[in-house]
Order: structure tokens, then sequence, then C-alpha cells
């Protein structure tokens, strides 16, 4: 009896408190995801919510809008983290590319060789480069808070055949988006690049229109491509699936200096839970695919290399031809030496 009495002040208590908390807001975070409640997206945005709410002691709320209630795509949404009345938006880089074209370093492919690589890359100095040259060509306005994950790593799956090696890609038409890089990426293969509308793949399968895609096994389940015929699948990895997360920086600076600590430490939380989320969600994603017949093929480490070595000419025709291209590039192939160096000091530590 005492127990239960003690249980219910608690609780009574721990309510009171949240209520007392919510109406004492003194700053709003409105964030926004063009994405559903399955996503890792926001699976991110929870535990940015939990995090900043709680470690400001209720000083900021954190709403979230979750779908196209704020804005519908990265140019619109974009363009609300400019005018501040969008304080948080995620976007892919083909979402932010019309803004800033160098973001699409993180679609170049066999660049990073794993999870490790890729989060150490991505939780050190290229990500504030990116955040210093996407300040300087929004005038100020637009500011790069962190890189996550949204779907793991992006794979080459299709509807006709294994792809063990790049000659197994001659001649299959890929769906893409409507962006210069990924096809590119996919001409250098042998493949026919066809930018789809990402609601019109299904029956883009169905029909024949496609024979392949480039995506993370989350993205395939998820939206039922199998049904369509999709049912080969090679893990050649050759894009992490980086997710960028913008803030409005006028409203960011407007936050006092412990207001901000909090909201960069939020961030920080987010990144890890987006790092987690697709390792997490894809391996019932792969058992599924499996199950239903589905030929999910590793490439040899030769033949890995052999991807690699096909796809190179994208590199060069990166940094000609996209703005401040060769900047980035550099700073994403330094950083991905020293993450190298790094992991790899630790693992050889660590086997002894």
């Amino acid at each position: 009896m005492l127990k239960s009495l003690v249980k219910t002040v608690a609780v009574s208590a721990l309510l009171a408190g949240t209520a007392l908390t919510a109406s004492a807001a003194d700053y709003t975070i409105r964030a926004t995801a063009n994405s559903n409640e399955n996503d890792e997206d926001y699976d991110g945005l929870v535990v940015f919510k939990n995090y900043v709410e709680a470690a400001s002691n209720g000083a900021i709320e954190v709403e979230l809008f979750i779908g196209t209630q704020l804005c519908s795509n990265g140019a619109e949404c974009l363009q609300g983290v400019a005018d501040g009345s969008i304080d948080v938006y995620i976007s892919t880089s083909g979402g932010a590319s019309g803004l800033f074209p160098y973001v699409q370093v993180l679609d170049l492919p066999y660049l990073m060789a794993d999870d490790r690589i890729a989060e150490h890359v991505l939780s050190g100095d290229f990500t504030r480069k990116m955040r210093e040259m996407a300040l300087e060509d929004s005038g100020d306005t637009i500011r790069l808070m962190t890189i996550g994950n949204t779907g793991g790593w992006r794979n080459f799956a299709n509807t006709k055949r294994r792809v063990a090696e790049p000659a197994d890609l001659d001649g299959l038409k890929i769906r893409t988006v409507v962006a210069d890089l990924p096809q590119e990426l996919v001409k250098a293969l042998g493949a026919s690049p066809t930018p789809i509308p990402w609601p019109e793949l299904f029956t883009s399968f169905q029909t024949g229109v496609v024979e392949g895609s480039k995506n993370g096994i989350t993205d395939i389940m998820g939206m039922k491509f199998p049904d369509a015929g999709l049912q080969y699948v090679t893990l050649d990895g050759h894009a992490y699936m980086g997710a960028m997360w913008w803030m409005s920086n006028q409203n960011f600076l407007n936050l006092p200096e412990d207001m901000r600590r909090v909201v960069v430490d939020g961030f920080y939380a987010l990144q890890q839970a987006t790092f987690a989320s697709p390792k997490r969600k894809s391996i019932a994603a792969y058992e599924e695919f499996v199950a239903g017949g589905g030929d999910l093929y590793v490439p040899t480490p030769a033949q890995k290399a052999a991807f690699k070595a096909a796809a190179a000419p994208v590199y060069d025709w990166f940094k000609g031809n996209v703005g401040r291209g060769e900047e980035i590039f550099t700073a994403l192939t330094d950083a991905v030496a020293a993450a190298e160096a790094e992991v790899n000091a630790a693992r050889a530590a660590d086997l002894n």
C-alpha cells in the first residue's frame, strides 16, 4: 500500500513538473522532416527533442513536424530555414544540392569503406568545413549542424540478374534522381541512368521502365520493391547515405550560449541515434528480402576494387563540374585518410 502511494505521488509530481516545464519554455525550436515516423530521421528527432528539452530544464521546447506540414521539398524547406520560419530541417544531398551543389560529395562512390570510417569522418572537421562553406554561400543564414545517416548504404539492386562486377551492369536501366552526379556514376559503370520520381518507382519496376536502382535495403523493403520484381541486391556499398541537419543560423545565434551548448549536444545525440538506427533496421530487412527469394550478393575485395576503378572518372567529373567541388573533395579525402589511419591503429591496438 505504502509503495503504491509513493509511486502515485512520484508519478503525479513528475507529470506536474512536465506540465510546468512545458508552460515555462522560453524558446521554441520548430523541426521538420519530409519523411514519416518509421524513418531514421524521426528516430533522430525524437532523441533530439528529448535531450534538448531535458538538458535545458524545459527552457527549450522542440516541436516536431513530420511530413510536409511546413514545407514540401528541399528548396522550399531550406528557404524556410534561411528566413527563420523553420528552425531545423533534414535533407539528403539531393535535397540540398540546388543551393549547395558540393554537398553531392557524399554521393561520390567507394570513398568510405565502412560505418566506422564514415562515422569518424562525419563526426569531425569535414562536417565543420561543409558548415563553413554553407554559411558563406547562404549569407550566414543556413547552418549545418551535423551529418547523420538515413538508410545505411546505397547498393545496386535490379530485377534482371546478379551483379558481381561492373560488366554485369551493362545496359541495365538504373533509376536515379534528377541530378548529374548519380547519372554520371551509372554511365561510368556501363548502365543507363533513368530519372524517375520516387513515388513512381514501384510501377516503373513492374512495367520495365527501369530495371534497377541505387538504394538502401530498408528503403527497398519499406517500399515493397521485391513485389515489383526487384530480386537482386549487390552489397557494393558505393555511398554512405548521409543526412544533413540544417538550422537557421540567426535563430541558433539568438539563443544564449548555454542553450546553444544544449542544442549542439542535442545534435550529437541525434547523430548517434541516426548512426545506430539503420544498423538495427537493416537486419530484419535483409532477412525479409532473402526469405522472399531475393538474391543477396557480397562482392569479393577484388570485385569491389573493380567497381571503384570503373567509377573513378566520376571523381574528376565532380571536381571539374561542381562549384567548389575540388575544395570539398580534398576535404573529404583528407578526412577519410586521417580516419583510416586512426581507426586502423585502434583496431591494431585492440588485437593485441
